[in-house]
This record gives C-alpha cells, structure tokens and sequence, in this order.
C-alpha cells in the first residue's frame, strides 16, 4: 500500500463503514491521518486484474509502550463488488506473514458480535476467541444507530516469532 492507493483504500474503508458492522468511526479519515494511525508496515493492497485496490489490510498499533511493539491490531476490508471471493482470507494469511517478518508476536481484533463472517474469517487463520466486551460503545450510524454494541475480542500468537 502506498499513498498512490489512498483514494480506493479510504473508499473501501469507507463501505465498510457504510455496513454499520465494521467499526465505530463513522466516516473515513482523510489519507493523513489514516496513514498516521497504522503502522508503516505491513500494509496490504489486493488488485483486481486492471490493477484497481479492491481489498487491504493494515495493523495499527495497540499501545505507544514500548513493550507493546511487537503487538498489533488487524483491519481488513474488501471492497463491496469483491465480497465473497475469498480476498479476505487472502489478505489476513498474507498480513499474519507479513506481520512475523516484522517481529510481531501478537495480533488482535475487535469485531462487532454481529459480524459472524470476519469472527470465522480471524478464526481460519488462527485467531483465537478471548471473550466479549459488552456495550462497549455506542452506534453512532448504519442500522444499529444509537445502540450499545458488543465487541469479540480475538488474538493470534505468532508461533514463528520466538517469545522466549
């Protein structure tokens, strides 16, 4: 991923959002501040046979700690016209690789208890369920509007990146 893919990364974003099942933000951030709240690397890009982003995927960080370095928080998205054709499994198995050439040992994700398509997804590539948060916060948009949502935490541990 590169600035050159912001404008279709922030718009995919952007549908996800629009689902109301894929995160509390309610609008995409401009490409600076995307670009500020992960990561430098991994970040992922998926093109379609023209060469057009259809899918991403990005780590932000879990904490400016310094014991935190090597953990990181997971967002995938597909673009809408490229669901269901197995981008995201693709995306997350190249991101968990990804992530162990970079010294990463853990990965998380927070996912909305309704979203029963990525829990499976973290699940095929080794995420483990730790719990629920409840009403951890409120919809602000999409059709659970003013709701208090429950959110899955899941964790995958890098058996490649030595914890010793």
């Amino acid at each position: 991923m590169t600035a050159a893919d912001a404008p279709a990364v922030l718009a995919i974003y952007a549908e996800g959002i629009a689902t109301g099942h894929a995160t509390f933000e309610s609008t995409a951030p401009d490409w600076q501040h995307y670009d500020e709240s992960k990561l430098a690397v991994p970040r992922l890009v998926s093109l379609d046979a023209d060469g057009g982003v259809i899918g991403w995927a990005a780590l932000s960080p879990v904490s400016s700690r310094c014991v935190y370095g090597g953990v990181g928080e997971v967002s995938v998205y597909v673009a809408e016209a490229a669901r269901g054709r197995g981008l995201g499994l693709a995306l997350l198995e190249a991101l968990v690789v990804a992530s162990e050439a970079e010294g990463l040992w853990t990965l998380t994700a927070g996912i909305f208890t309704e979203n029963t398509a990525s829990i499976r997804l973290h699940a095929q590539c080794g995420f483990e369920r730790l719990g629920v948060r409840r009403r951890l916060g409120k919809m602000s948009h999409g059709p659970m509007a003013g709701q208090w949502r429950d959110v899955v935490q899941m964790e995958r541990r890098s058996d490649v990146v030595g914890i010793d």
